[in-house]
């Protein structure tokens, strides 16, 4: 599709892509860069990885709160699907399998790279939701088929985060477990909303499996 994301470019990072064994998807969040979630993965950086991070046109992928239906954020949610989708196919082009590519975000970045794995069931090498859930009004886990086929995720968020719900967080890990993903779901108890080091811990670890495995 030719949506408000598309020719906004690809940041890239970590690894050269052609001399990378695995490589990260970086979705930023609202208000944010692709070269600002850079530094977040360069922070959990293995040797091996390649990191790319799409852009959103004015630095927001969709206009709406993402508990908004569906339509509101249209074309925005769709556009930054695609792009999701275009950076995965730069990674398959240089030679890494899908199953080698971890996708990540944070905060709508996260809503929207969960959207994408969630919609595009396959086997990822990770995935990765700093903050974030599916996108829409209400999330009925009936409406989504096929199979993550083992796919690990790792989904974290506040239980106060003042943007998304601690429900939507449930809901969203019942959705990826009945995709058959393997999900490690944490709630931090008054956080707000961010990343911690834990979280920076635990997924670092994730990373080093992609080239370690």
């Amino acid at each position: 599709m030719d949506g408000p994301h598309q020719g906004q470019g690809l940041a890239t990072g970590g690894t050269p892509l052609d001399e990378a064994e695995a490589a990260m998807i970086l979705v930023h969040g609202r208000g944010a860069t692709a070269q600002s979630i850079l530094g977040m993965g360069r922070q959990l950086h293995a040797e091996g990885v390649a990191l790319l991070a799409p852009q959103a046109a004015r630095n927001t992928w969709y206009p709406n709160s993402f508990l908004e239906p569906v339509e509101s954020n249209e074309p925005g949610r769709s556009s930054g699907l695609q792009a999701i989708e275009d950076a995965l196919g730069e990674a398959r082009d240089a030679g890494i399998p899908t199953e080698k590519v971890l996708v990540l975000g944070f905060s709508q970045g996260a809503c929207l790279g969960t959207e994408f794995v969630a919609r595009n069931p396959e086997r990822y090498g990770g995935h990765v939701a700093f903050s974030g859930g599916l996108i829409g009004e209400t999330i009925d886990p009936a409406e989504f088929e096929g199979s993550l086929d083992g796919t690990p995720s790792f989904v974290g968020c506040s239980d106060v985060d003042p943007h998304i719900p601690e429900e939507r967080v449930h809901v969203t890990t019942e959705v990826l477990e009945k995709l058959e993903a393997d999900v490690e779901e944490r709630i931090y108890p008054g956080m707000g909303h961010g990343v911690n080091d834990d979280e920076i811990e635990y997924v670092s670890g994730m990373v080093a499996d992609l080239v370690e495995n």
